[in-house]
């Protein structure tokens, strides 16, 4: 036998993945599929139309029942909670069950419940007690009853220059973020007795001419803004009321720039996945843009956009 089997589990299934460890009072029914080095601990029940990818680590207590897909490198914490019926009655059955995902490299924290037909993104972390109501984006933090976003899994520190930082030269002005095509503006600051005012023209500060600009105002502080990629356009960002934060993403690494002056402008290049969270109840965020709305330069999937940037 190309897997480890306890005495005391009972494996239905022949389609278990090599070096597998199934330890005591599990059960897997006979249509379940498990990948390669997977450790399946104790009291794990595992239904038929379930699929498990390679070095997932399910932890005692779990039970995953038809219509649940988990990925590669998987983390479920104890006692977590999937459904997969979400009108459930004794003796009722529905044709099909939703169908529920969770994507490559993502963790589930202890005694999390997950509402069927949801979509937990690749690397997510869902905190432990955590009840998932919708979908979770690739790399964020979800926590509480419902769930809602604190924050992303950042391979970076943030990139945070400080509220009204007193101009100096202007090379100074510019900080270039780890995250190439990323640059954060410093703009300048004109402060009197009549009140302040800051600017960017083109081709100072403002790294292309706008043909459009568009404002995002009243975002529940809880809200996720933005999820996408451009493949042409170029974008540049500046909070110009309250706060909220920029996550820029290039497929590798991920960097999370905290916009809370009208001084702070952040230039967003093609092809490089942005998310906008963290709003203050005030904040308003201008964005301007170098071309007209056109819905097929768009890329709204993580994966689709991970392909693409390869």
């Amino acid at each position: 036998m190309h897997f480890y089997k306890h005495p005391q589990s009972i494996v239905e299934s022949d389609k278990i993945g090599k070096d597998t460890r199934i330890w005591a009072f599990a059960h897997i029914l006979p249509g379940a599929q498990i990948g390669t080095d997977c450790n399946i601990c104790d009291h794990v029940f595992i239904e038929n139309d379930v699929t498990v990818g390679d070095r997932v680590t399910i932890k005692c207590g779990v039970q995953l029942w038809d219509g649940i897909c988990i990925e590669d490198d998987v983390f479920v914490g104890p006692n977590a909670t999937f459904t997969n019926d979400i009108f459930p009655r004794s003796k009722q059955y529905p044709e099909k069950y939703l169908q529920t995902w969770i994507r490559k490299g993502a963790s589930i924290g202890a005694n999390a419940t997950i509402l069927p037909g949801i979509t937990i993104g690749r690397n997510a972390m869902i905190g432990g007690g955590a009840v998932v109501t919708r979908d979770v984006p690739p790399n964020a933090i979800a926590v509480g009853n419902p769930a809602y976003i604190t924050g992303y899994v950042s391979t970076l520190p943030s990139k945070q220059p400080s509220r009204l930082e007193v101009p100096l030269q202007s090379s100074s002005r510019v900080f270039a973020s780890d995250i190439k095509g990323v640059t954060v503006y410093n703009l300048p600051v004109i402060i009197d007795m009549r009140g302040s005012l800051t600017f960017a023209e083109y081709g100072q500060y403002l790294p292309f001419l706008p043909q459009r600009f568009f404002l995002v105002f009243d975002v529940a502080s809880r809200e996720i803004r933005g999820e996408h990629a451009h493949r042409t356009l170029h974008q540049f960002l500046v909070c110009i009321k309250g706060s909220c934060a920029l996550v820029v993403d290039d497929g590798e690494n991920n960097q999370e720039i905290e916009l809370n002056g009208p001084n702070i402008g952040v230039y967003l290049p093609p092809m490089v996945w942005g998310i906008q969270y963290k709003y203050s109840h005030d904040a308003v965020l201008l964005v301007l843009t170098s071309d007209i709305y056109n819905a097929d330069d768009y890329i709204r999937d993580y994966d689709e956009f991970l392909k693409e940037i390869k």
